[in-house]
């Protein structure tokens, strides 16, 4: 598959070779500098070769990014001899055997600060064939080529792995530098403690020769001379380089409490402009990261470790993270600012026993199965750890949110962690972070592995929407993490089922009766649906689709790279056609097998496949194998494909559903209260003594939203109707759910004794991009100014 990009086009590019040569461990270091809003240092890149490729073709397969499609042009370093020296001391010279030509920096071709900026190209990608003559008497050499953006890339240097003491246990060749590597990420699970700790010093070992290198719009390439296969080209390089202020992976901001700080935003690129890294999801790797900043800030990040800091020189501390579970690039996490951990005014001996951590080194490892995936620590195969209903959890947020943490998240995180183990088992991660990030952050939520950030908008209000929102991105420690997509069009695989399990896990923790529980699931359908439809009359039909490449679906070019379409496209983001269609149609599957049946069988798949990536043939398949013959009727995994996963707007076998969701008890209550609020307005001003009063039902927060929907449909809303509704459902101190849909009403009917309210909504809450999506804000806007 040729990889072609056209600038005009929205699609996301993943340029790495993965089919050449995969990352398996990054050791990043690195200062966060907010005077500068620069983070720098070094990550080192331990990587594996593909047996495949142990002989090239006579072109390198990887996509070159030149408008010119002439070939690349290298920074070139000098050549120089390296004398042979004693190998097991950290030396600036030397000895080496399998490779002996080192670089010497070439002619100084930075800007004034010292950079090498990427090359502003145009984003063409003219063929996925990298022609690269670089003068080796014509013959070719391997191309290594990492995602890149955003990024200055200072230096890249071969690593002297067999300069590390101690390290020749790891190999019979200890001058073999690749051999020392390969044994190094070849060790065992239960040798992870050593594992990482020999990363560590091996990232600290000397360089051995500066690498070829050069950047442009998407990617950096790096070659060395001589290594013409991926087995010759190192296997431990150091990649020094900064990012920039514009960067789009971070974003400087600062806190509620005005104090600054910086974070992972879930860029549509990923992570690609805070390291040089291999971002298709192929690329599993582990990591370890040492991150110095101000002593006064916190640094959070996905790590297995609850990290506490080391003082350094006055004023400055380090942090160290490290996760021993593969994983895509994409998900690592990085959040660093003044945040304060808020703890629990009281805290019973019976939840520290409960959530006692159990690290892999405590694993009392019992085979139940074997697993499907790569080998590591797996916390499925640990007796503790399977039984664990909550996982060790902390919470952080700015001083001045201390408050409303303490009263609205604190007291949900354990019956919600507690009511997914007791749907899906084993906690994939051994804790749990959470963090309350800035106001500008565009979502409710993230999951990365061990933290998940939170609006502050999910604080106000009831519980509802902070409970619900937590037990999606908890969901998402399974689905979106534990077991990722191959293929990420197939976003529904992640959100899908996060909403679908969002709505079982918070039944379970607000320990709700079965009747409860269907009532309030049913209403929370009915509110989708709405959604659903508003969507797909103001989305274009292409972006409808949750398995848009169909049958090429998780295919990519022989070198490993693809492009992601629409990956680049502003509305995506504000899309949910990946939730909602994702959720009815699990929806629709559960309700054919059967609740009880389903989620065992979701438990089943869980165990099957976590810690591995799949596509939507993976599941539907192992699915239709567990349906009794009499269940499964017409079903198959084409017909699946055909209803609900390759075709635009709302599915056939759902449109059948769309009276059943009329029907629920708790919809039906608000069609009653809209009615009478419909009467009310039609009241005119001096009314007659015999009109009685209407009595108002107290409401939900989730009717309340089915509520103003209901009342977005009419006309006219009258100014008196409006106050009369604000005061007898206190709208403006509700969830930010319904506050979104108050804010509606009031821009539609021109309601200015309220536009405070939806200043306020606009300054605080992060919600705002669903205004975004529907047309609003602008219109608002233009309201609010000419009012």
């Amino acid at each position: 598959m040729d990889v072609k990009l056209d600038p005009s086009r929205d699609d996301l590019p993943l340029m790495a070779n993965t089919s050449h040569i995969l990352v398996k461990h990054y050791v990043l270091d690195l200062d966060v500098d907010f005077e500068s809003q620069i983070i720098e240092g070094t990550i080192v890149l331990f990587f594996e070769s593909g047996n495949r490729f142990k002989k090239r073709s006579s072109s390198t397969e990887v996509a070159c990014l030149s408008e010119s499609n002439e070939a690349c042009k290298f920074r070139m370093p000098e050549p120089c001899q390296i004398p042979v020296t004693n190998t097991k001391t950290f030396s600036s010279k030397i000895g080496y055997n399998d490779f002996v030509i080192c670089g010497k920096g070439e002619k100084d071709t930075s800007g004034k600060d010292g950079n090498h900026d990427n090359q502003e190209q145009a984003s063409g990608i003219s063929s996925s064939k990298y022609c690269c003559d670089t003068g080796n008497h014509g013959s070719e050499e391997f191309l290594l080529v990492l995602d890149c953006c955003d990024i200055s890339v200072l230096k890249v240097e071969e690593v002297d792995v067999a300069a590390v003491p101690g390290i020749e246990k790891f190999t019979r060749s200890p001058k073999l530098r690749n051999q020392i590597v390969h044994e190094l990420v070849a060790l065992p699970a239960d040798r992870w403690r050593e594992q990482l700790d020999y990363y560590a010093l091996c990232s600290q070992a000397p360089g051995c020769g500066e690498l070829l290198f050069d950047t442009d719009t998407w990617s950096l390439q790096i070659r060395k001379t001589g290594a013409q296969t991926a087995t010759d080209f190192p296997h431990a390089i150091r990649i020094r380089y900064r990012t920039k202020p514009q960067g789009r992976s971070v974003t400087w901001t600062s806190d509620q409490s005005g104090r600054p700080c910086v974070y992972t935003v879930g860029s549509p690129i990923n992570n690609r402009a805070l390291f040089p890294c291999q971002e298709p999801p192929v690329a599993m790797s582990t990591w370890q990261a040492t991150v110095r900043a101000a002593a006064s800030l916190v640094v959070l990040m996905s790590g297995e470790n609850s990290a506490e800091p080391t003082q350094l020189r006055e004023g400055y501390s380090s942090w160290h993270y490290y996760v021993t579970m593969p994983m895509p690039a994409s998900t690592f996490t990085i959040a660093v600012g003044s945040w304060t951990e808020m703890k629990p005014e009281i805290c019973s001996s019976n939840d520290l026993a409960t959530e006692r951590s159990f690290s892999p080194s405590e694993a009392d490892f019992r085979y139940v199965g074997v697993c499907g995936h790569m080998e590591y620590p797996c916390r499925f195969q640990n007796a503790s750890a399977t039984t664990q209903k909550i996982i060790p959890h902390r919470v952080f947020a700015p001083a001045c949110l201390k408050r409303v943490c303490q009263e609205t998240l604190l007291p949900l995180i354990p019956p919600c962690l507690s009511a997914a183990h007791s749907v899906l088992g084993t906690h994939p991660f051994s804790r749990l972070d959470v963090l309350i990030v800035p106001a500008n952050f565009s979502s409710l939520g993230m999951a990365s592995p061990h933290i998940v950030f939170l609006s502050q908008s999910t604080l106000t209000g009831m519980s509802q929407l902070c409970g619900t929102r937590l037990c999606h991105e908890i969901a998402h420690a399974w689905f979106g993490l534990a077991i990722g997509a191959r293929d990420w069009t197939e976003e529904w695989l992640s959100e899908g089922f996060a909403t679908h399990l969002e709505d079982v896990f918070w039944a379970k923790a607000q320990q709700l009766a079965p009747h409860e529980a269907r009532e309030q699931q049913k209403l929370r359908a009915c509110l989708r649906w709405h959604r659903l439809q508003d969507e797909v009359q103001n989305s274009p039909e292409e972006m409808q689709v949750l398995r848009p490449n169909k049958e090429k679906t998780g295919h990519v070019s022989d070198s490993g790279s693809s492009v992601i379409r629409h990956g680049l496209n502003p509305e995506k983001v504000f899309m949910q056609v990946h939730y909602l269609k994702g959720y009815f149609l699990l929806q629709f599957l559960a309700k054919t097998l059967g609740e009880d049946t389903y989620f065992s069988f979701l438990r089943k798949f869980v165990h099957t496949f976590h810690g591995q990536l799949i596509l939507s043939q993976d599941f539907l398949q192992m699915l239709l194998e567990n349906i009794p013959e009499e269940k499964r009727l017409e079903l198959s995994v084409g017909n699946i494909f055909r209803d609900w996963l390759e075709s635009s707007g709302i599915p056939q076998p759902l449109q059948r559903e769309r009276q059943a969701l009329a029907e629920c008890g708790l919809a039906q209550q608000v069609s009653a209260e809209v009615a009478k609020w419909v009467r009310v307005n039609r009241r005119p001003r001096k009314r007659k003594r015999k009109d009685r009063e209407e009595v108002f039902e107290k409401l939900l927060p989730d009717q309340l939203v089915l509520l103003l929907e209901h009342l977005l449909e009419q006309k006219t809303v009258t100014p008196r109707t409006l106050q009369s509704l604000e005061r007898t459902y206190h709208l403006s101190e509700q969830d930010a759910e319904v506050r979104h849909r108050w804010c509606e009403l009031i821009v539609k009917h021109k309601y200015t004794k309220a536009y405070r309210d939806v200043e306020r909504f606009l300054q605080e809450d992060q919600v705002s991009f669903i205004f975004q999506q529907m047309g609003i804000l602008k219109t608002l806007f233009l309201t609010m100014q000419y009012a």
